[in-house]
């Protein structure tokens, strides 16, 4: 347990400076570029784990798990992410840290429509302080944030949301880093095809026309020097690899409910991170917000963590009498 709570610390700590890192080279890659290299970087260093995990669980993957893999790298990294980095581009970081960690109030919903699971008295609580929160950050009588930053933020926020919800399944059957490693490199590929596409002359006049220019003529090893070499291994390999590992790992040394301690602390750490190395101003009405944040949080996470005491204990309890009846 005292290994999973040190692995819940440092995803923690690498996920708060996600923003910071990626708004701290903006500008010297594409986003879409960034988004390729850092999610392929990832999935391969969470490749090796998936591999052991494989063997040991002695899974066959067949082709109807790699259509699976597909969409779920379509969802996540094709779509959720590049609408998180247009996000970074756009915005501050410490909004955007705030914000995409506001992503189970979407959970909440889908799971309800699609997995038709219980929606509690206190989940609905725990919803309407965190919606209140954004509400207040957002500030709409005093809007001085970028409106079009929100928008990519929360649209990245709902489709992630989606993504966790349609690989619950396999992530119970394989287990999340396999889902992550094979989601993160089937996506990114997905991603490179359209990149080259991208190349395309009538194709880049089109996003060009529209106004999309960061969709025009997508490079894929452009800006690489020995000057940001190291700011693409800290996102590729510490943030992506490494902080998705160390979460899926505190995962599997306490539970879902105390790993995902990582995204209720998140709200508070990362604008403190802005503040220090992005020198981006915390205002009131952003620390009244983050505060309603972590108390809907906080609330969704003490009662999950009853319900999966009392689950336990209940199934502790039938064990107990089915060993007694034999």
């Amino acid at each position: 347990m005292k290994k999973g709570y040190l692995y819940i610390i440092f995803a923690t700590i690498l996920f708060s400076t996600m923003e910071v890192s990626l708004k701290m080279t903006s500008g010297k890659f594409n986003p879409i570029q960034l988004t390729f290299l850092r999610f392929f970087i990832g999935g391969v260093l969470l490749l090796p784990i998936a591999i052991k995990i494989i063997r040991k669980r002695k899974i066959k993957l067949e082709v109807k798990d790699f259509k699976f893999f597909l969409i779920t790298g379509f969802i996540c990294v094709v779509v959720s992410m590049i609408l998180y980095q247009l996000a970074i581009s756009s915005s501050q970081a410490s909004i955007v840290a705030i914000l995409f960690s506001c992503n189970p109030i979407f959970v909440i919903p889908i799971a309800y429509f699609a997995l038709k699971e219980a929606i509690y008295k206190d989940t609905i609580i725990s919803m309407v302080i965190s919606v209140l929160g954004i509400f207040v950050i957002l500030n709409p009588f005093n809007m001085s944030i970028s409106i079009i930053g929100i928008a990519y933020t929360l649209l990245s926020a709902l489709t992630f949301a989606l993504y966790g919800i349609i690989g619950k399944k396999k992530s119970k059957e394989y287990g999340g880093i396999v889902v992550s490693s094979l989601s993160f490199i089937l996506g990114s590929m997905e991603l490179l095809i359209f990149i080259m596409i991208s190349r395309i002359n009538f194709v880049a006049t089109f996003f060009n026309e529209i106004g999309m220019k960061n969709f025009a003529r997508v490079p894929v090893l452009k800006g690489i020097t020995l000057g940001t070499l190291p700011e693409l291994i800290y996102i590729g390999i510490f943030v992506t690899g490494l902080g998705y590992t160390f979460y899926f790992l505190a995962m599997e040394e306490t539970s879902a409910s105390v790993a995902s301690l990582v995204f209720y602390i998140k709200p508070a750490l990362a604008p403190c991170f802005a503040l220090i190395i992005l020198k981006e101003a915390i205002k009131f009405n952003t620390v009244i917000g983050i505060v309603l944040i972590l108390l809907g949080s906080s609330i969704t996470f003490i009662q999950n963590s009853r319900r999966n005491r009392e689950l336990e204990k209940e199934n502790e309890h039938k064990k107990v009498s089915v060993n007694a009846g034999a």
